[in-house]
């Protein structure tokens, strides 16, 4: 146990949350848990894809579950979703118990936070926001549930897809997912917008809600909502143009309001919320290739969504343009951005492309499934989104373990196993420049 503890912090986490998967595995093993029984397989992988928020589901959640199973996958919802040790210290905080060094630094890898100042002030911040938007999102989705499902089900059915929705898990206890709500402007635009305030992430949060004015947030903050905001536009008009007459998407639906709530929650819920309201599997190839693009980029820092973050995607941008105007430093809002950010995307690139492409090689060489349709699942796990084109239900046991462990790699963050395996030395020599000739 005391060698557990040594272990550096990437280590612990991964090993508490792998804990967190095998009791959830058990607990959705138990006979109450499911209607007809499921395998170890179906368990483990649900468990997975619960603690890591993803949503790709490999049985139906709204038959396969009783309501003792939906309330366990509720609960490793929320906990994956805020974080193991973010719940942890919550309730030592609480009961007035103090907060060891260790376990900042455990919660600061966690987060993914750069230092360990104003740590426990986020936390409450993540409590009070997780509390206040789940609870209005359940109570503005029961308007809609409880008179088509009657009180008990309907605000079941509120409690779970406000969970679901706001920790970016995507699970559903509809078969279609969202599909026959896509008429329902309530629905759609309340779970988008709980997953999207997730998704900036709460240091950003905290930051507008202490300050408030944009000439006081920090450029973490600035870079989150200029950038979350640029990619909504421009995933609007893409989903719009690319799927407006296609007959089995967009085209299929009456009116063109039911089409633009579709274009809006689809083009926002790729990055990382992976509900979907109309037929993902009907996607032309372009709309597919964008919506992976979308997920590798993911949300926010600190946030419940996964992929490689918005501010990595925008300081990669900064740093082309800072080698296309020969300048020696990347520049945003009045701030400069160091050489070791760029290095960090670099290397959170580098380890990101591996993984998906290691998982995609052993999935396309293990399974007779389209190619696209094998980097859609694949990319899918490692955002962490659970939009699916069908093809994941279809894996052996095998496949299903490829992916939950792309799902686990996606819900840790690359950094963190990049972290664990590399060793930290202090360099003792300086060495010559040399010249290296690229492009």
């Amino acid at each position: 146990m005391r060698q557990c503890l040594n272990l550096p912090a990437p280590a612990l986490m991964a090993l508490l949350y792998l804990s967190w998967i095998t009791v959830g595995a058990l607990l959705l093993m138990l006979p109450v848990a499911s209607t007809d029984g499921i395998t170890w397989s179906d368990a483990f992988f649900t468990a997975t894809s619960a603690v890591t928020v993803t949503g790709l589901v490999v049985v139906d959640t709204g038959t396969a579950f009783t309501t003792f199973g939906q309330g366990v996958l509720m609960l490793l919802i929320q906990l994956g979703g805020m974080g193991l040790m973010t719940f942890a210290v919550l309730v030592l905080s609480s009961l007035g118990m103090q907060i060891g060094l260790a376990q900042l630094q455990f919660l600061r890898e966690e987060m993914g936070l750069a230092s360990l100042g104003g740590l426990l002030n986020i936390v409450w911040v993540v409590f009070r926001v997780v509390l206040v938007c789940e609870l209005i999102g359940m109570a503005i989705m029961a308007f809609v549930f409880v008179p088509e499902f009657g009180w008990r089900e309907g605000l079941w059915l509120a409690a779970f897809h406000s969970i679901s929705a706001f920790n970016n898990a995507g699970f559903s206890l509809f078969s279609n997912s969202l599909m026959e709500y896509v008429d329902s402007p309530l629905i759609i635009f309340t779970i988008s917008v709980q997953f999207i305030v997730a998704g900036l992430g709460f240091a950003v949060l905290s930051d507008i809600l202490v300050y408030g004015k944009w000439q006081k947030f920090s450029l973490h903050t600035r870079l989150m909502l200029v950038g979350t905001l640029s990619l909504i536009l421009i995933s609007c008009l893409g989903y719009g143009i690319l799927e407006w007459n296609n007959p089995e998407t967009l085209g299929s639906l009456a009116s063109p309001g039911e089409r633009m709530n579709a274009i809006w929650f689809e083009a926002v819920t790729p990055r990382t919320a992976g509900f979907n309201a109309m037929n993902t599997a009907a996607m032309q190839d372009s709309t597919t290739l964008m919506t992976m693009v979308l997920m590798v980029i993911g949300g926010g820092s600190t946030s419940t969504a996964g992929g490689i973050k918005v501010t990595t995607a925008v300081v990669l941008l900064l740093a082309t343009i800072a080698f296309f105007r020969n300048s020696g430093r990347m520049k945003a809002f009045g701030y400069s951005v160091g050489l070791q950010q760029g290095l960090k995307v670099m290397a959170l690139l580098t380890i990101s492309l591996f993984v998906v492409l290691t998982g995609l090689f052993l999935i396309v060489a293990t399974h007779e499934i389209d190619f696209l349709t094998a980097a859609f699942e694949v990319t899918s796990a490692f955002g962490t989104v659970g939009l699916s084109q069908g093809a994941t239900g279809e894996l052996n046991d095998f496949g299903r373990a490829i992916i939950c462990l792309i799902m686990f790699l996606g819900r840790l963050g690359p950094l963190t196993l990049g972290f664990f395996l590399a060793s930290k030395t202090k360099p003792r020599i300086q060495y010559p420049e040399g010249t290296i000739y690229l492009g």
